[in-house]
C-alpha cells in the first residue's frame, strides 16, 4: 500500500485501500498468455479501470503502459515466441467464437488494448509491431454490466468482460481447461466494484461521490 492523496492506495488493484477489491480476485491459470496494453489515460482511472483486475486475475499475463510499443523489447520477444493475436475487430479478424486459434505448436498470446476506442486506435496505428499480428474478434450476446460508466453501446464490453468471453471460447475449443466455477467467479471484483460505486451514487449524503447522479 502507498498513500494516494490523503488516502492509502492498493498497488495490486490500484484502488484506494478503503475500496480495495483484491479479496474478490479469482485467479485463473492459463496456457494462453494475455498481454494487456494500457493507455496512460486508462492507467489514471483509479476508480473504474478493469485492466488491473484482468492482469491480477491471470498469472500468465503481462501489463504494459504506453502508446507506441514498436521498439518495446519484451513485447517484440512475445510476438516472436508466441502465436500472437490482437483482440481487434476488423474484416480480416478470426472469429474466436467459431474458430480455434491454435494452428501450430507455439503457445498462444492474445494482446488486449485496455482503453476507450478513441484511445485504442492511436496505440494500434502507432505501434508498428502490433500491425503485423493476426486480428481476433468474437460473437456474443452478452451486454456490459458497466452501469456506472456510459458505454457507446450495450454490446461494448469492458476489458475484463471481454477477457471472460475469450476464456470461455478458448475453453470450448479445448485450448484451455478451466473449471466452470472459476469462470463463473472471474467477474467478481468487477461486480463488487460496480456495486460499491453504485452505492456511493445512490447515497446523497456521501462526500466521496464524484459521479453525476441521475435525477
Amino acid at each position: 500500500m502507498t498513500l494516494y492523496g490523503n488516502r492509502q492506495k492498493c498497488y495490486r488493484c490500484y484502488r484506494p485501500k478503503s475500496s480495495c477489491m483484491c479479496d474478490y480476485l479469482c485467479t485463473i491459470e492459463t496456457e494462453t498468455k494475455f498481454v494487456i496494453l494500457m493507455h496512460p489515460k486508462e492507467f489514471k482511472k483509479v476508480k473504474n479501470n478493469t485492466g488491473h483486475f484482468t492482469h491480477q486475475s491471470l498469472p500468465n499475463s503481462e501489463l504494459f503502459i504506453g502508446i507506441d510499443f514498436s521498439d518495446h523489447a519484451r513485447i517484440n520477444e512475445i510476438i516472436t515466441t508466441y502465436e500472437s493475436y490482437i483482440l481487434f475487430p476488423s474484416k480480416n479478424a478470426i472469429n474466436l467464437t467459431d474458430t480455434n486459434p491454435k494452428t501450430g505448436d507455439k503457445p498462444i498470446a492474445i494482446f488486449i488494448i485496455d482503453s476507450t476506442w478513441s484511445c485504442a486506435k492511436p496505440i494500434f496505428n502507432t505501434s508498428k509491431n502490433l500491425q503485423s499480428l493476426h486480428h481476433m474478434s468474437f460473437t456474443t450476446t452478452k451486454e456490459s454490466q458497466y452501469r456506472i460508466k456510459q458505454q457507446p453501446d450495450a454490446t461494448y464490453l469492458s476489458t475484463i468482460e471481454s477477457t471472460l468471453v475469450v476464456l470461455e471460447a478458448l475453453n470450448n475449443h479445448g485450448v484451455e481447461n478451466i473449471e466452470q466455477e472459476l469462470l463463473a467467479n472471474f467477474l467478481e471484483p468487477f461486480n463488487q466494484m460496480i456495486a460499491y460505486q453504485q452505492a456511493l451514487i445512490n447515497n446523497p449524503k456521501s462526500n466521496a461521490v464524484r459521479f453525476k447522479r441521475h435525477k
